[in-house]
């Protein structure tokens, strides 16, 4: 069978007929109904945020924080994440001016930001990338300095923590994405953790098309409400997400094991004071040193059923259509690591044999094997 980059996790069967039974008595499906409202509750908890709001996807999530803080002119963000994040900032009128990223976690560079502020600056919308959290220290000393708003992409931060602190608390906004193939899942939805009380009150009327009451609507809004049964299953994959957490470390020890000392590969660092949830294990292949590139150890991978993705690649800046809008040199850094970064099958049931099976892979491409 064809291994894949990733699977999603799933309750028992029973688990979910059990927890969406009571709908068939309610007939209440969706608009903000029990299980939206339970789920909102045991995730303010959970991410130890000040308050939480649930949307269809992640994707809506940014769109509706950056529409709701009525965000002007220019945003700094990172080039190297998923494309929702730059389509988020562009589909509110907004222009994105792209930060370069680092080499040890390909986070934004926060050294590099306060030059790219300029009196357009509106925001910046870092992004967590693979699980690796932001300098949100020094993010929150810069924006607070030029009296910047921040929404954190935190699509892959689900559950990290931060010197014992939860994610979501950082910055003015948090966006997550429960997409199917998240540490956990709502089948498809997201969530936008926030501070600001009024802030939530826009949120709740601008994803139900803007509706203030019966007869008032009073932002422009699209319908972005998570239905009930979206929301089951988030009630119960959070039950057991701890699980899946650790059964993903597990895996990833055993590529660290497997691959650590390889000439040529870079694995993704071990940050101080991050409580890890373990969500991507990207691989960085230097092919002076390595032998062979990226692309090579993935169709060497893909003969023998393996998938892996190269994630992210390209940079959102370079595709067709930003074309001529962006100059890449700008953002070297990011430009070198999404054409050598590789993101490896990472799911919680992943056997350790075939863990094992694709390291083997991927050192017999190396110069070493040769």
């Amino acid at each position: 069978m064809k291994i894949n980059v990733t699977k999603s996790s799933m309750p028992d069967f029973k688990e979910y007929c059990d927890e969406i039974k009571d709908l068939w008595e309610s007939c209440w499906l969706t608009n903000m109904g029990e299980k939206h409202k339970e789920l909102q509750r045991q995730l303010k908890a959970y991410l130890q945020a000040e308050d939480v709001d649930l949307v269809t996807n992640g994707h809506m999530a940014l769109e509706l924080s950056m529409q709701a803080l009525q965000l002007t002119g220019e945003v700094i963000t990172t080039p190297f994440t998923f494309i929702s994040t730059t389509h988020a900032i562009v589909r509110n009128g907004l222009t994105p001016v792209f930060c370069d990223i680092n080499r040890d976690d390909y986070t934004m560079d926060v050294s590099r930001i306060e030059q790219l502020i300029t009196d357009k600056t509106s925001a910046i919308v870092p992004v967590h990338v693979y699980g690796n959290v932001c300098d949100v220290d020094e993010i929150s000393r810069i924006a607070t300095r030029y009296g910047l708003k921040v929404i954190y992409d935190a699509a892959h931060t689900f559950g990290v923590k931060y010197k014992g602190e939860g994610i979501a608390k950082f910055g003015d906004v948090s966006c997550y994405s429960f997409h199917a193939t998240k540490v956990f899942h709502t089948i498809e939805g997201g969530a936008i953790c926030y501070k600001d009380r009024a802030f939530g009150e826009i949120i709740g009327r601008l994803k139900d098309f803007g509706i203030c009451d019966e007869e008032a609507v009073t932002e422009i809004g699209p319908n972005a409400k998570m239905n009930e049964f979206c929301a089951a299953m988030g009630l119960c994959n959070l039950r057991h997400v701890d699980g899946e957490i650790r059964k993903r470390k597990t895996i990833v020890e055993r590529y660290r094991e497997k691959l650590e000392g390889a000439d040529g590969i870079k694995l993704p660092p071990v940050q101080k004071d991050v409580t890890s949830n373990y969500a991507y294990f990207p691989v960085v292949f230097d092919e002076t040193r390595f032998g062979v590139g990226r692309d090579a150890v993935r169709e060497r991978l893909a003969e023998n059923e393996v998938g892996a993705r190269k994630y992210f690649y390209p940079l959102t800046s370079e595709y067709s259509c930003y074309e001529n809008k962006y100059d890449t040199k700008k953002t070297p850094v990011a430009d070198w690591v999404s054409k050598r970064v590789l993101t490896l099958p990472l799911y919680a049931d992943l056997d350790i044999s075939t863990v094992d099976v694709i390291c083997d892979l991927i050192l017999q491409c190396g110069k070493s094997a040769v």
